[in-house]
């Protein structure tokens, strides 16, 4: 994502060519290994026709197992493995995601943050004003559960330090169209409670002076403008934390912080809080529309842009998912044609929620099935015990809040409207 929008930097460089190294090297590995083999097995036999007649056999047996489709039974199972947690490893360890340590370095001026479309909770702000204050700026967009987790945290640190000097700055930078829309952002900060100063960055103009890559992303500012610290992704409050009372007791050595740091009291609620544990969650966010689209199976063949009737397979596969009914499959979207239609999918989590959207005059009744029966304790915060839900506004639902944890279920989403629009999953 990094990449696609902000194109090839450092550290997406970085990214890559560990990547394409670890590649290389299991290649390697494999190449030398095989080669040790195959003179062993050489010398041992002392019949190289034998040899061949074995590697001739093993030939017919790949065959046959892709015939039998056994090939991709196993890329399923090896498909379970969660990448999430290193992922997030990499963003938390290496400079990808923060400075080496909460060592204060010097990362340069802060870019300008001119040229928002919008400035909501109070006027527009220039980079000058903020000279003599402690500035944490903060990259998100409301339908991001990620950045959607951060804002306790945010919420709190504006509120504690405000009097002391720091000043937070919301950069709204959208990820799906309808993000665009400014009352939809105003909606999203009265919802969450947020009361700083937000700029609504719809062409990415101050994300691409920031040349950042990632939703959530939060700088650190100096006094005097210079950026010291930065931190991508969920986690390292604490640490996050002090880095702010460290820049402040730098404008103002007088400053005392006898009570510590907050953050390992905050409580985010509903679906703000936080998310569960990274290894025991399989899925990863699963795009619909057809751009980004992974891990879709159906008994009808795709179509794009089109009204298509699909049907959903009996058994679906962990991270798979499924239409049913009359969709229409577009860019970043799947869309219904009349009620009845169905959305399944087999996770392993504890929460999943799905960006859902309705025509603005005409709410979209839907409702959910766990395992084939009413979820009874494990919705979410945006459904009831019965399963039941209302698009009216366009955003992310949460749909499922597990009470054990983390588990394998398959949910299915019946859709009692025609016109609803789903856009991506995540999950916690």
């Amino acid at each position: 994502t990094g990449a696609a929008l902000g194109g090839l930097s450092h550290s997406s460089f970085t990214l890559l060519f560990a990547f394409a190294l670890g590649a290389a090297t299991s290649l390697a590995f494999a190449l030398f290994a095989s080669t040790k083999f195959i003179d062993r097995v050489k010398k041992n036999l002392g019949a190289e026709d034998y040899l061949k007649k074995i590697l001739g056999g093993l030939v017919l047996l790949s065959v046959l197992a892709i015939a039998l489709g056994f090939d991709t039974k196993v890329l399923a199972k090896l498909s379970y493995l969660n990448t999430n947690s290193i992922e997030q490893t990499l963003l938390e360890n290496f400079s990808l995601g923060t400075s080496n340590s909460t060592q204060l370095s010097d990362e340069g001026p802060m870019p300008s943050i001119d040229g928002a479309n919008a400035w909501l909770n109070g006027v527009e702000i220039k980079s000058e004003d903020l000279k003599g204050k402690v500035v944490l700026i903060d990259f998100w967009t409301y339908s991001c559960i990620n950045c959607i987790r951060t804002l306790p945290y945010l919420k709190t640190w504006a509120e504690k330090y405000k009097d002391k000097g720091l000043v937070v700055i919301g950069v709204h930078a959208p990820e799906f169209a309808f993000e665009k829309n400014v009352e939809n952002v105003r909606m999203a900060i009265k919802n969450f409670g947020i009361t700083y100063p937000v700029a609504v960055d719809n062409d990415l103009k101050i994300w691409n002076a920031f040349q950042n890559q990632y939703w959530p992303a939060h700088y650190f500012v100096d006094a005097k403008g210079t950026v010291r610290y930065h931190h991508f992704g969920e986690g390292k409050y604490e640490e996050s934390e002090k880095v702010i009372q460290a820049l402040l007791k730098e404008m103002n050595p007088a400053l005392e912080f006898d009570d510590g740091v907050v953050a390992k009291d905050v409580q985010g609620s509903g679906i703000e809080q936080k998310a569960g544990k990274s290894k025991d969650v399989v899925n990863h966010e699963t795009y619909l529309g057809y751009d980004r689209m992974e891990n879709f199976v159906g008994l009808s063949d795709r179509v794009q842009d089109q009204f298509q009737v699909y049907k959903t397979p009996p058994v679906l596969k962990l991270k798979e998912w499924s239409l049913d009914g009359t969709w229409k499959i577009e860019a970043e979207r799947v869309v219904n044609q009349s009620a009845g239609a169905k959305l399944s999918l087999q996770f392993k989590a504890r929460d999943i929620h799905l960006v859902l959207s309705a025509p603005s005059d005409k709410p979209v009744r839907f409702r959910i099935k766990l395992d084939g029966q009413t979820p009874m304790g494990n919705n979410g915060d945006d459904v009831d015990r019965n399963g039941e839900g209302v698009i009216r506004e366009e955003r992310l639902y949460q749909l499922i809040r597990l009470k054990g944890g983390a588990e394998e279920h398959r949910l299915e989403i019946e859709f009692l409207d025609e016109n609803a629009s789903g856009f991506a999953f995540t999950f916690g």
